[in-house]
């Protein structure tokens, strides 16, 4: 039993508890942090008259990928260390050369993969989660996607508790070095008058949702795990619980969804064919529970650490136990 892990050098520690969680089963892990390759990994993909030799080697560590059995899909970072001195052009094509040889050779693993490529692609569009979610009676904040300034005016009058923007891609600016990422802003009235840069970059808009809870719910297989946090008791993070992560970060705590909600996020993870998925939900003043997003390889390691869910256990489980269709 081999569970191949697909991930970068500066994933977090969640990574090491999942393989520890292996270990203690009886099988293997082995880490395979793509920012290493092309410049320092090394894969052999080999087809031959009535063979086929498919070999990953990291330094001393060698992995027939022949004797995988399950692979977890959880970063990619193909290309990152080849040098930003090379010729723009030629270095765009060794990345997207890497990127290709990478994910063609785990499409062609016939094992149990948390989760197929393809599934976690499909499952990313936020528009058609949005759909699904309607569809499965899962109550969404009326929502605009434009780059159409005039729809976003007609939409803030129909916006009678305000209204917050955000990206449908993790979105970050760079300054001198520090990483700025982009969280969920409210959409002030001035904001209203400045909106021609639509024109250069659509963005989300949605109304504004009083919230009693922001909750966290990670499922795996048939896992469900749930944490709540007020984000309300900061000022700074009453729109986006991340912008005050670190401060908040022992604020959260288990909370147990209703059955009948459980049952309709695995609705949505059954549609997706997803085995891994975590959903951003709000639990508003009056008991209401509305549907954000679904993050089909979202974090899950500060819930564990901080909240004592033990997702990396059920991680380990599910990579060990499951066939692959």
């Amino acid at each position: 039993m081999t569970v191949l892990i697909v991930t970068h050098s500066r994933d977090h520690e969640g990574i090491s508890l999942v393989m520890d969680a292996i270990a203690a089963q009886g099988g293997k892990a082995f880490r395979f942090d793509t920012d290493r390759f092309p410049t320092q990994t090394q894969l052999e993909i080999y087809f031959g008259l009535g063979t086929e030799r498919f070999v990953l080697i990291d330094g001393a560590n060698q992995l027939n990928l022949q004797d995988v059995s399950a692979v977890w899909y959880r970063r990619i970072r193909m290309g990152a260390r080849i040098p930003t001195t090379m010729d723009t052009q030629l270095r765009q094509a060794s990345v997207q050369e890497s990127q290709a040889t990478i994910l063609g050779a785990i499409a062609s693993l016939n094992v149990f993969h948390l989760d197929s490529v393809s599934h976690i692609r499909r499952a990313e569009h936020k528009q058609l989660q949005l759909q699904i979610a309607r569809s499965l009676g899962l109550e969404t904040p009326r929502t605009l996607i434009t780059n159409n300034p005039q729809a976003v005016l007609e939409f803030a009058r129909e916006c009678s508790s305000g209204m917050v923007t955000k990206m449908l891609t993790t979105f970050a600016i760079y300054d001198r070095g520090q990483e700025q990422v982009v969280f969920t802003n409210s959409v002030k009235p001035e904001d209203l008058e400045n909106l021609e840069g639509l024109r250069f970059c659509p963005m989300c808009f949605q109304e504004n949702i009083p919230k009693a809870l922001e909750l966290r719910t990670t499922i795996v297989g048939q896992h469900v795990f749930t944490a709540a946090i007020d984000s309300q008791i900061s000022p700074e993070a009453r729109h986006d619980w991340r912008r005050q992560g670190l401060t908040l970060i022992d604020a959260w705590q288990p909370y147990t969804l209703p059955q009948e909600l459980a049952v309709r996020l695995r609705q949505m993870m059954t549609y997706f064919q997803l085995n891994y998925g975590a959903f951003d939900l709000i639990l508003t003043p009056d008991g209401r529970y509305i549907f954000l997003e679904i993050n089909p390889v979202g974090e899950f390691y500060w819930l564990e650490k901080h909240a004592g869910l033990p997702i990396s256990q059920a991680i380990a489980d599910i990579l060990t136990k499951s066939s692959p269709f």
